[in-house]
């Protein structure tokens, strides 16, 4: 066996212990999402830029919650607005 076959051997083996974990929901992509998200998130949540999220919030089309000065928007009021804004 040369090294390449190792290699490959290591390598397939390392792929196959991912594949499990993603598998049995143990991977780190099966983490608690939050529900509180910052206004950078809720643009990347919904497709917008930052300005256009800042822009919804200041004409009150979307709510916030506020913790001290932070801004935070709730990812079911995000959700409330796509379907409010579907034709």
């Amino acid at each position: 066996m040369g090294l390449d076959d190792i290699l490959v051997a290591k390598l397939a083996h390392a792929v196959s212990t991912e594949i499990a974990k993603y598998l049995s929901g143990s991977g780190a992509s099966h983490s608690v999402q939050p529900a509180l998200l910052t206004v950078k998130e809720a643009g990347v949540y919904l497709g917008r830029t930052e300005q256009a999220i800042q822009h919804l919030v200041r004409e009150r089309s979307l709510p916030i919650v506020r913790v001290g000065r932070r801004v935070h928007l709730h990812r079911p009021d995000l959700d409330r607005w796509i379907e409010e804004n579907k034709f």
